[in-house]
């Protein structure tokens, strides 16, 4: 079986649905945030102070 590509590291179902997804071959770090079920969902690259994006190391 394959390893899945995408890992979920952090997930907040408050209000609304916000999860930190890692690349496991980059090790960069996504933000996948929405408002509600019905309405729309979004994703973004976390960067850094720098505007670098964040990288989990060893996350393979």
């Amino acid at each position: 079986m394959a390893k899945d590509r995408f890992v979920e590291v952090y997930s907040q179902d408050v209000i609304g649905v916000k999860k930190v997804i890692v690349d496991t071959e980059t090790g960069v770090n996504y933000l996948l945030a929405s408002h509600s079920r019905q309405s729309g969902t979004g994703l973004t690259v976390l960067v850094d102070q720098d505007g670098k994006p964040v990288v989990t190391p060893g996350i393979q």
